[in-house]
């Protein structure tokens, strides 16, 4: 007797993946087509810029980005939800998703290739703060420390990818995309206020709480250092996210 092992089809796997890309740069080429993309790119810029003229072209002060990698975190607050708010949101408002779920893509596909493209103008968004490098390069009297900076960059995406994939569950939360930006901003900032609340909470959820948290996480990255433990946080709790948004849309699919 011979017994044979069943495997997905591989049209179907290329279908879905080409589905993804597809998505992906259409959504990523939006944000460039519409003025909020560029509206949330000067918004970026303009905080980043206030930070790094505030807290680092000090003189006196050590020519380092610590303090501009330390504070991170509150830089895309307002950005991350912003991006993701009608990432989803905007298809369920307007009817389109019915054909985008129902398309040989299906929901899996649609969600992972709209945050994809979120990510791609995160990235595209960060490219410009490297001048902040070449300035301090060019100013700084003492030779730049790689390391830190290398691993600033790293916090930045981690932490982006984190914002992201929460407010891309938010999006697909509601057809109100102020709802979603709202709902993304407050999850963030409940992580964000994680160690102040668990200082005063109950032992069994303070250590939750302290496990949660953001500020130490952010602290380590810009003193340069890289802990894998943190890299798996950020990382799991962007997939998590992601993979919840797509069970509700594909809980939409069968409704």
């Amino acid at each position: 007797m011979t017994t044979t092992t069943t495997r997905p089809p591989t049209s179907s796997l290329a279908t879905a993946a080409a589905a993804c890309i597809t998505l992906a740069r259409r959504e990523f080429t939006s944000y460039f087509r519409q003025p909020a993309g560029w509206i949330i790119i000067a918004l970026y810029l303009f905080l980043a810029s206030l930070v790094f003229c505030l807290y680092t072209l000090v003189p006196g002060r050590p020519a380092s980005l610590r303090d501009f990698f330390a504070i991170s975190g509150w830089l895309l607050l307002p950005v991350a939800p912003a991006i993701t708010m009608r990432l989803i949101s905007e298809e369920l408002r307007s009817g389109t998703i019915e054909s985008l779920l129902t398309s040989p893509a299906g929901s899996w596909s649609l969600v992972l290739g709209k945050f994809i493209g979120a990510c791609a103008f995160l990235l595209a968004m960060l490219l410009p703060s490297a001048l902040y490098v070449v300035a301090l390069a060019r100013y700084a009297t003492l030779p730049l420390d790689a390391g830190p900076i290398i691993s600033g960059y790293v916090c930045l995406a981690l932490v982006g990818l984190l914002y992201l994939g929460i407010g891309t569950l938010a999006s697909a939360l509601t057809s109100n995309s102020t709802l979603a930006f709202m709902l993304a901003l407050f999850a963030i900032l409940g992580l964000m206020f994680a160690e102040a609340a668990g200082a005063q909470a109950p032992p069994g959820l303070r250590e939750i709480l302290f496990s949660l948290s953001l500020s130490p996480r952010l602290a380590d990255f810009a003193k340069g250092v890289i802990d894998t433990g943190h890299v798996v946080f950020f990382l799991t709790g962007a997939g998590v996210c992601v993979v919840g948004a797509a069970v509700v849309m594909e809980l939409r699919r069968w409704r």
